[in-house]
């Protein structure tokens, strides 16, 4: 509810409320914004856990690519066509970013579509349902809209953008690799996610499997641990994207392309998107004995 911006309804609910009350609050993760809107709710609320803490599913597979972000998408469409995915669930990080994906991969010659908070309900039910019969290869989905999604032999999921909450990660992998069957999880990341990876990969408590895709850059993720890359098969030569990638791969474009990497990094970080609880005040209304 918070990731749906009723953060602000449920404030002006708590304001009707009586002082003393019994309030319960469940969520899926706790992150910090969580506990400080308990924090501003609840007089010293008792956390109660009851599953294990950050366990990701044995029957799932790890991997990632590191790549250039601005190269995520060619990679995301030739893993599609060279590894002859029948269906994929893919992760982006905003409802913009699912929009522009699907678009792209639709151009690609990919049938896919995008369920996220923007969405009717009516549409993200008819989407969700051909998806299930196999009408689309590709869902692309935000965390909150695939929250409570169960996809049965759901095969792969991809992360396109990492999650900014590293719990988040576990929940989308966990979409595959369900009642006994195995799975994988695939996660695309470009240099400007390693702290994100980094939460990940601390919370996980093991370095995620690195691979390599031909055709495209080598790029480097920074940080011990890191497990060793593999080679992956080579893409079809008639790939849509091959001509490029091999254009790319002559010694003067690379020189070309290292400088352009080498401008990027001086340039500013984008800012973060603003947290929930940036987004309200300390509530400064009445306080009494609340549990």
């Amino acid at each position: 509810m918070l990731d749906l911006g009723f953060i602000d309804d449920i404030l002006q609910v708590a304001e009707y409320l009586p002082v003393e009350r019994q309030t319960l609050l469940f969520s899926a993760t706790y992150s910090q914004s969580i506990k400080q809107l308990a924090d501003e709710l609840l007089d010293q609320p008792r956390r109660i856990e009851v599953a294990r803490k950050n366990i990701a599913a044995d029957a799932v597979a790890q991997v990632l690519y590191a790549v250039e972000r601005k190269n995520k998408r060619d990679m995301l469409s030739d893993l599609i066509r060279s590894g002859k995915w029948a269906q994929v669930l893919v992760f982006a990080r905003t409802r913009y970013g699912a929009d522009k994906l699907t678009e792209e991969l639709f151009s690609d010659g990919i049938k896919a579509a995008a369920i996220h908070s923007n969405k009717s309900q009516s549409i993200r039910t008819r989407t969700l349902a051909e998806f299930k019969q196999g009408d689309l290869r590709v869902l692309v989905a935000t965390d909150v809209a695939a929250r409570g999604l169960d996809i049965q032999g759901l095969p792969r999921v991809v992360n396109y953008d990492l999650p900014q909450v590293a719990q988040d990660y576990v929940h989308r992998i966990g979409r595959t690799g369900r009642a006994g069957e195995n799975g994988e999880a695939i996660s695309l990341v470009c240099p400007e996610e390693q702290p994100l990876l980094k939460e990940i990969e601390a919370l996980l408590k093991q370095a995620i499997p690195q691979k390599t895709l031909s055709g495209f850059p080598k790029v480097e993720l920074k940080g011990g641990g890191r497990a060793k890359a593999s080679q992956t098969t080579n893409r079809p030569a008639s790939s849509r994207t091959a001509p490029g990638k091999a254009k790319k791969a002559t010694a003067r474009p690379a020189k070309a392309k290292l400088t352009k990497t080498r401008v990027t990094k001086k340039m500013a970080p984008i800012p973060r998107k603003k947290t929930t609880t940036e987004r309200f005040a300390p509530n400064n209304g009445r306080r009494g004995n609340r549990s």
